[in-house]
């Protein structure tokens, strides 16, 4: 599939708590992750449009440790290598996709084969 996601950092409200937030698709997708005290990333709630906020509720999977430092070094650059963090991105939707609207990750273009790393 070639969807042009295009990740942004981003800010939620404080009612919307979490480490990390992205969205992408123009905002039609949001985001929010947390970090453990391991470093450990994990995806908390991802939202669409016209299907609504899609919370974890702790029975989330994590990102490997190399993933998820890969992820703390993308996050903390001010231009977001689009590549690495589509890569990274459904990789931890791939390993959660039983815990997300199937519907809503394919009509997203998120649910994509994850094996070739950009």
């Amino acid at each position: 599939m070639n969807i042009e996601l295009h990740f942004f950092k981003t800010l939620m409200p404080e009612s919307r708590k979490a480490d990390f937030y992205l969205g992408c698709l123009d905002g039609a997708v949001f985001m929010d992750f947390n970090i453990s005290s391991d470093n450990i990333i994990s995806l908390v709630r991802i939202s669409f449009d016209g299907y609504g906020c899609c919370t974890l509720d702790g029975h989330a999977k994590c990102l490997t440790i190399t993933d998820s430092q890969e992820f703390l070094n993308e996050i903390e650059k001010e231009i977001l290598h689009q590549e690495r963090m589509a890569f990274l991105i459904k990789e931890i939707i791939k390993i959660n996709q039983d815990l997300i609207w199937k519907d809503a990750l394919e009509e997203y273009g998120l649910l994509c084969d994850v094996r070739n790393r950009s």
